[in-house]
């Protein structure tokens, strides 16, 4: 199925659109949809500036997943222009886990590492097996792309969270959980453009065919 997207059949409104792959989006949703109400009370007690990071990015994968539920099976254009909107929200995500970062340093919050290192590594568990239902996806339209790429990028940021707690336990400072916080947001920043690049070219295709046609 990932295969079909260097042909014309990925223009079909149901090219994509297969059991498995709304059942995968489902699971995903419901992971994701709970791991970010436990990671944002277990950052907020902790004052960890990454595991807040990582529960907003919680928060963006399931409205990623829920929109691409709702575009599956439309038109090559439909679903590439939800991928632009994902990609730029995924940008936007970013920036404001930045900000949450740069907040903390100026607070000069101390995490608390025990707490970082139990909820990182559940994270790290659920994200994990999501990551690996969506694999054989991830070479699909931009809208299949952006799910693949969250899910990648969860999976690395829960390392980072674990690396963090180890940091700011064996240091006692707050700077390894800022560091891997930038980390993660450079992710989001990086991630989304890669989305809205793809988005973008998939865009132009269609609008090309209909300029010609036009002649």
């Amino acid at each position: 199925m990932a295969g079909c997207c260097g042909q014309d059949s990925c223009s079909s409104p149901n090219a994509l659109d297969t059991p498995q792959w709304r059942r995968a989006l489902w699971i995903a949703l419901a992971v994701n949809g709970g791991m970010f109400l436990a990671e944002i009370v277990a950052g907020v007690a902790a004052g960890s500036a990454s595991l807040q990071a990582d529960a907003i990015d919680f928060l963006g994968d399931s409205a990623n997943y829920a929109i691409s539920l709702g575009v599956t099976g439309m038109a090559l254009a439909w679903r590439a222009r939800a991928a632009l909107l994902k990609g730029w929200s995924l940008g936007l995500l970013g920036a404001g886990v930045l900000a949450s970062t740069a907040w903390h340093a100026y607070a000069g919050t101390l995490p608390g590492a025990g707490t970082m290192g139990v909820v990182g590594l559940l994270a790290l568990i659920a994200n994990a097996g999501v990551a690996l239902m969506l694999y054989r996806f991830r070479t699909g339209d931009a809208n299949m792309r952006s799910v693949w790429i969250c899910s990648r990028n969860d999976a690395i940021g829960n390392l980072a969270v674990l690396a963090a707690a180890a940091g700011v336990f064996g240091t006692g400072t707050a700077w390894p959980d800022l560091i891997v916080a930038t980390i993660m947001a450079a992710l989001g920043l990086s991630g989304g453009w890669q989305i809205v690049r793809q988005a973008r070219s998939e865009l132009q295709g269609p609008a090309l065919v209909e300029a010609g046609a036009l002649r």
